[in-house]
């Protein structure tokens, strides 16, 4: 039943699993992907939230601990790519389970560790880690399942994302106040041990892409539909972590200085029922969700445009963010995936650098916005990402976001 086109990784059609039934979703095995995402995402933000008890432990300045942020954001960028395509031929689960020991034994490192390089060196790697699960994660949800689920399957093994995104720096900060912050590493490394035993108990096993299958990173790159996609990841997600990265500053404005924990609870909870809505709206409306998303958070960026300094619109807007926000994974890699065809696993490692590049470029950029003109500026470069990505996706209309049903887009 499932087409070539949906066989995202250019495997033989001959399962190495039972076939799942049409209408049934693995709720338990997709459940093993988004925690696998959580735990991505858990590792990559907890120094924010422990920095000046990391910095104590370490011996060095809280510029010096930030570091270790910087340190996991490039190790994924550099490793996705090279590493998807080295573990390609591999037997997906033993990939997926590289990649969380990976975040075992980094994570265990980075707790036991007194020395600041060999901090550095692990979390760099952990992140190296990270990149490979992210390449993995969504081509992995789409082969549990029938084509017309893929959709569903990749809103419910993404759902980690936007938890992570509203809990993880609090979790982090209560934990480092809680059992300090070596504890905290060590909590991650035991979530990591349930989670290997849940992978090997529930999740299904794949067979590889073969050697003849595998498509060159430089066609991948120019199949029509992938550079458009792209593109909309960078611009989207640039917006977004230009204001994100630099939230509390800007709600400072609104005298919500002492309720940034609020507003990220009210972004999470929104971005929570943002991806229930998208795995409602993928299969059938993908275009029209993901111009509906742009489009909200540019009127969330007029509104902070306008009224910024007043709470109950910061409120308002930060949940319209939230909610435009939570899909956006889901969509995104739905349409990079259904436009790379076979080589959507190397085409979702160049999503992954795209997004960990922007991630890095958001504090940049919005560092540099707020340092000469103040948060107050953040609006107006998101209004011209936001533009920029609305613009290309409403003329990527014959390939990357195609009008109608995902089944039949993809079967033409």
């Amino acid at each position: 039943m499932t087409s070539p086109t949906y066989q995202t990784s250019g495997a033989p059609a001959a399962p190495a699993a039972p076939p799942v039934p049409d209408d049934t979703l693995p709720v338990a095995a997709l459940l093993a992907l988004a925690m696998t995402g959580f735990i991505c995402i858990v590792t990559e933000t907890l120094p924010a939230g422990l920095l000046p008890q990391m910095a104590r432990g370490l011996a060095v300045s809280p510029s010096l601990a930030g570091q270790t942020v910087t340190a996991y954001a490039l190790g994924s960028v550099i490793a996705a790519i090279p590493l998807t395509i080295a573990t390609r031929g591999w037997r997906r689960r033993n990939v997926l389970l590289l990649t969380i020991i990976g975040f075992l034994v980094f994570n265990t490192m980075t707790a036991l560790s007194s020395d600041y390089r060999v901090t550095l060196l692990a979390r760099f790697f952990a992140g190296v880690a990270a990149g490979l699960a992210w390449s993995l994660l969504a081509g992995y949800a789409r082969r549990m399942v029938q084509p017309h689920q893929q959709g569903r399957a990749m809103a419910v093994a993404m759902v980690g994302t936007p938890v992570a995104l509203s809990l993880g720096v609090p979790l982090a900060t209560w934990l480092g106040s809680a059992v300090g912050w070596r504890s905290a590493f060590g909590v991650m490394s035991a979530l990591t041990l349930v989670l290997i035993v849940w992978v090997l108990a529930r999740v299904p096993d794949y067979p590889g892409q073969s050697g003849r299958g595998g498509m060159p990173l430089r066609k991948v790159l120019t199949t029509p539909g992938v550079r458009p996609v792209l593109a909309t990841v960078m611009a989207w997600m640039l917006a977004h972590n230009i204001l994100y990265t630099y939230v509390a500053p800007f709600v400072t404005q609104a005298g919500l200085a002492h309720r940034v924990d609020v507003v990220l609870l009210v972004f999470g909870v929104a971005a929570l029922a943002g991806i229930g809505l998208t795995g409602r709206l993928v299969e059938r409306h993908l275009r029209s969700t993901v111009l509906a998303c742009l489009a909200m958070f540019f009127a969330v960026a007029l509104l902070f445009l306008w009224m910024p300094t007043v709470p109950a619109a910061v409120y308002l807007g930060v949940l319209v963010w939230g909610l435009s926000f939570g899909g956006a994974a889901t969509l995104l890699q739905t349409a990079l995936a259904d436009s790379a065809g076979d080589g959507a696993d190397v085409a979702l490692s160049m999503n992954v650098v795209a997004w960990n590049s922007v991630i890095a470029a958001g504090g940049v950029v919005g560092g540099v916005l707020l340092d000469r003109w103040g948060a107050g500026s953040f609006p107006w470069a998101m209004l011209g990402l936001l533009a920029l990505g609305l613009t290309i996706v409403w003329s990527a209309k014959a390939h990357g976001f195609q009008p109608g049903p995902r089944i039949a887009v993809a079967g033409h």
